[in-house]
C-alpha cells in the first residue's frame, strides 16, 4: 500500500481527482501524448525500451516488462499481450499507449515469430472504452481528437479508473500508428487472413486526413475474397468514416447491406456499419436482412472479428448484442451476474 502511495503515476492521478488543472501537466513527463511522441526507432530492433519513463504511468513498469519479453522471447509472450489487452478491458491505458511505438515495429516485420500477438493487442489503447460497448450511438464512435482555439475534442472522454485521462492516452496511442501508416498499410495484403482483419482494425483509428487509409481499405476491398475480412474491411471503412464523415462511402456502405450477391457477414458488417454513420430510422428492409442473417452460429463465427469480440458481454456474441442494442433498444440486458444460475 506504501509503493502505492508513493507511487509517482498514482500521485499525479490522485491530485487531478482532486480537482488539479489538467493543463499543468499538458506537455511534460506524465503526459502519455508527449512522452509517446519522443519514441523513434534507435535501431533495427526498435526504439531503446529503457530511455521510456514508464514509472510516470499507472502500471508503467508491468507494460515495460510486458514488451520486454515481447522483444527478448522471454517467458510466455502471449501472457505478456495478454496484460497489455487485460489493461485496457479494465479502462487503464496510459502505459499500454506507451507500448504502442515498441510493439508497431514487431507487428509489421514479417519474419518476427511474434509479430501475431504484437498486431492483435496494438489497437486497443486507441479505443477508449470500448469493451461491452455496442449501441448505435457509441459503436465506431472515433473522434479526431484535433485541438482548436484551445479546446482538445479528446477532454470529453473522461478518466481511466487510475484516475489518468483517458483521452490523452487515446489520443497518443492514435498518434503513434497514424504515424507509422505508412508501415502498417502492406499488412492489408498479407497472406494471413487474421493479419488483414487485425491490420484494417488497427488502421480504422489512425487520423486519415489525406484519405489515405480509406482508399487502400477500398482497394483491398476489390481483390479480397475471404468473407470475414471483407467484413472487417467495411467495419474499418465505417469506422474512419464516421471520425471524417463522407456521404459516397456512407451511401456505399447502405448499398453493401443491400446487396444479395455479398456474403451475410459483409452484408451484416454493412448493416451495423451504416446504422452508426447515419441518424436515419431502421427501414424495415434491414430489420428484415438482419433478422434473416445474424444467427446465432454466424455471431460465433463473426466473434473473429475484432469489433464484435469487443461488444461482447454477459454471455452475448457481439454480434446479438449490436443488433440488440441498435435495432431493440428496448430489450432489457441480459444478466451480467457471473455468479447468477444457468438458465
Amino acid at each position: 500500500m506504501e509503493a502505492w502511495r508513493t507511487d509517482p503515476a498514482f500521485a499525479m492521478c490522485r491530485v487531478l481527482v482532486d480537482g488539479a488543472d489538467l493543463a499543468t501537466f499538458a506537455g511534460g513527463p506524465f503526459d502519455v501524448r508527449a512522452v509517446v511522441a519522443t519514441i523513434r526507432p534507435e535501431t533495427e530492433h526498435g526504439p531503446a525500451l529503457d530511455d521510456v519513463p514508464w514509472g510516470n504511468f499507472p502500471h508503467g513498469d508491468t507494460v515495460r516488462e510486458a514488451v520486454r519479453q515481447l522483444y527478448t522471447d522471454g517467458g510466455s509472450v502471449r501472457e505478456a499481450m495478454g496484460v497489455l489487452c487485460g489493461m485496457c478491458a479494465d479502462d487503464s491505458r496510459a502505459a499500454a499507449a506507451v507500448a504502442v511505438p515498441f510493439l508497431i515495429p514487431v507487428a509489421t516485420d514479417i519474419h518476427h515469430p511474434h509479430r501475431a500477438e504484437a498486431l492483435g493487442v496494438l489497437a486497443g489503447p486507441a479505443r477508449a472504452r470500448h469493451t461491452g460497448v455496442a449501441s448505435r450511438g457509441e459503436f465506431l464512435l472515433h473522434r479526431a481528437g484535433t485541438q482548436h482555439e484551445g479546446h482538445d475534442d479528446y477532454d470529453d472522454y473522461g478518466v481511466e479508473v487510475t484516475g489518468y485521462p483517458a483521452g490523452w492516452s487515446v489520443a497518443a496511442a492514435r498518434a503513434a500508428l497514424t504515424t507509422e501508416t505508412p508501415a502498417l498499410l502492406p499488412l492489408l495484403h498479407d497472406s494471413d487472413p487474421a493479419t488483414r482483419i487485425d491490420a484494417a482494425y488497427a488502421l480504422a483509428t489512425t487520423a486519415d486526413l489525406d484519405h489515405t487509409v480509406r482508399t487502400a481499405l477500398a482497394t483491398r476491398l476489390i481483390t479480397e475474397r475471404d468473407p470475414m475480412v471483407r467484413a472487417a474491411l467495411v467495419l474499418a471503412t465505417a469506422e474512419t468514416t464516421r471520425a471524417h464523415p463522407h456521404p459516397p462511402t456512407t451511401t456505399w456502405i447502405r448499398e453493401q447491406w443491400q446487396d444479395r450477391t455479398q456474403p451475410p457477414e459483409v452484408r451484416l458488417a454493412a448493416a451495423i456499419g451504416w446504422l452508426c454513420l447515419t441518424d436515419e430510422p431502421a427501414p424495415d428492409a434491414l430489420h428484415a436482412t438482419v433478422d434473416a442473417l445474424a444467427t446465432g452460429e454466424r455471431a460465433h463465427a463473426m466473434g473473429a472479428l475484432p469489433w464484435m469480440t469487443a461488444a461482447a458481454g454477459a454471455g452475448e456474441p457481439g454480434l446479438l448484442r449490436c443488433v440488440r442494442r441498435m435495432l431493440h433498444p428496448e430489450e432489457p440486458e441480459p444478466n451480467d451476474d457471473p455468479w447468477a444460475p444457468l438458465p
